[in-house]
């Protein structure tokens, strides 16, 4: 199995320059297009800041209906923070300074070397979904036909790929090549567990791990409750702290004379095996509702890494002697079941889930992807165990109408090879997240790692429709995926799903490369 190293998501900051000289023509177009209903939205959202101390839903989500079409047009740069408006702060700010650009070239020196033409003014503004627009008609589907079948013909896409396009704004579909076939779909299984995630809990849950004094027997007991992104170093970057967690501990021990204590952890929210089929392997650590930065033995957030070899008891370890750092003194930890006399003495909670998602679909984090199966079992009423979490799933998405005939879920990450998907169905979980009746899904969307710049994009489509294309990657060996979003030369939201099995195990960047290429016609293609 091949399944490449990752980046973290925060590491695309620093490229956020380069977009400009990446994407000149559509992206000054989208940027300028938007600009009237960004302000708009800023406007609409400050007020929203002073009057909730917690937010809800629709601040961690891409500003509903109205925004879902900017920011999946490409008016994108980098992961970042969110304004009130739904809108990446980064995304803004070089939206406005695209804007206030136009097409007139101000850095123009008589008689200076020659710089590139600048991109023509924008016209009207890409409305929200269901909207009033005067974005030219969706492609032709002959023209789409003449442009992508040849590409597809490519050897290093394998002996059957399969592909469908479709019109985000009609859900009409555009192009199909066997686009009813069900086939492994690898890390792109993703974008499915979100969408049923955030559909089972909304976008604003949280995951809360807690610590409980169990009555007369000075028993602590740990408490997993599924966060996968909870942490104990020093740095949290927003995730919740195992510090944090042991210093509360510690302060309500200290109030109630308790100094010494036993010490349990409780790992029962899950139900099941813990390892996953594909064995012991540094892209997943064991599947438990309790660890402490997914279990990893080095500094890293992303990608393949040695874990521990039970990360629960690892969890609660690093948790004593955070006790011990605060004068508590504890037994070794071992395992238990907190009772329902149990009385609890500090929690942490994990960001909203929408963060939760959108850090999943960044960075391909298959610790995360197992553990919003899991929730998404529990939340509709499913064994927390793999079979419970797949059947979830294929129920959340029928309930949302979509395609599931022929899908199969043997897991939340798509490490699994067992796993079956159709572009039909990845096409329609993209459309279902940008549909501005359901905006606790944008996060499957705003999640997806840009062209050239975020996540597993980031080192793709140097040559290409970087910082336009918006997608997300499935790798192992012998298959290659790739389903996202982009916005074509006519300013119309496209969504596409392409996939490739059988492939050259020993060429995958060949592979890679072909659905780039494909990608990238399809950004470059009026097709009429």
């Amino acid at each position: 199995m091949v399944v490449p190293e990752l980046r973290p998501w925060r590491a695309a900051k620093p490229h956020v320059v380069r977009l400009a000289d990446a994407v000149r023509p559509r992206l000054a177009r989208a940027a300028a297009a938007a600009k009237p209903r960004l302000a708009r939205l800023a406007r609409a959202g400050k007020p929203q800041v002073a009057k909730v101390a917690r937010p809800k839903t629709w601040q961690y989500t891409a500003g509903a209906a109205t925004a879902g079409l900017a920011l999946t047009a490409g008016v994108v740069t980098a992961a970042g923070p969110w304004d009130s408006s739904g809108q990446r702060t980064a995304e803004r700010d070089r939206a406005v300074a695209l804007g206030r650009a136009g097409g007139t070239d101000h850095g123009s020196v008589p008689g200076a070397p020659g710089r590139p033409r600048p991109a023509p003014s924008a016209g009207p503004v890409l409305t929200g979904l269901g909207g009033v627009s005067t974005v030219k008609s969706a492609p032709d589907g002959k023209a789409l036909t003449d442009a992508l079948t040849p590409l597809l013909k490519d050897p290093a896409l394998g002996p059957r790929p399969a592909a469908a396009v479709i019109d985000v704004t009609t859900g009409r579909r555009l192009f199909g090549k066997a686009p009813g076939t069900a086939l492994t779909p690898a890390s792109t299984t993703k974008v499915a567990t979100a969408v049923a995630a955030l559909s089972a809990m909304g976008a604003d849950h949280r995951l809360t791990t807690r610590a409980a004094l169990e009555p007369d027997t000075n028993e602590v007991v740990l408490v997993g409750g599924g966060d996968p992104t909870l942490t104990a170093r020093k740095s949290t970057d927003g995730a919740a702290s195992l510090r944090t967690l042991a210093a509360g501990t510690a302060a309500a021990l200290a109030d109630r004379g308790v100094r010494e204590v036993t010490l349990s952890y409780d790992t029962t929210r899950y139900a099941g095996d813990e390892m996953h089929p594909i064995g012991v392997d540094g892209n997943l650590a064991l599947v438990t509702p309790l660890m402490a930065d997914e279990g990893r033995t080095n500094d890293s957030t992303s990608g393949p890494a040695q874990r521990v070899t039970d990360p629960a008891a690892d969890a609660a370890r690093r948790f004593g002697d955070l006790l011990k750092s605060h004068g508590i003194k504890t037994t070794a930890p071992g395992p238990s079941k907190a009772t329902t006399r149990a009385k609890t003495l500090a929690t942490v909670s994990s960001p909203p889930l929408s963060a939760v998602v959108e850090r999943m679909l960044t960075n391909s984090d298959n610790d995360i992807a197992e553990a919003l199966a899991r929730q998404t079992a529990i939340a509709t009423g499913n064994r927390a165990d793999f079979a419970g979490a797949g059947k979830a799933i294929g129920s959340q998405l029928r309930k949302l109408g979509l395609p599931v005939k022929g899908a199969a879920f043997e897991d939340g990450s798509g490490l699994n090879r067992a796993d079956r998907l159709t572009p039909d169905l990845l096409t329609a979980l993209l459309a279902k997240a940008a549909d501005p009746s359901h905006p606790e899904l944008r996060p499957a969307l705003t999640g997806l790692p840009v062209a050239g710049f975020t996540g597993t994009l980031t080192t793709r489509y140097t040559d290409g429709a970087s910082g336009v294309v918006r997608a997300k990657t499935g790798t192992l060996s012998g298959v290659h995926t790739l389903a996202g979003t982009l916005v074509d030369e006519d300013g119309r939201l496209l969504a596409f799903a392409f996939m490739a099995t059988d492939t050259d195990p020993g060429r995958p960047a060949a592979t890679q490369q072909a659905l780039d290429r494909i990608a990238s016609a399809l950004a470059a293609c009026g097709c009429r």
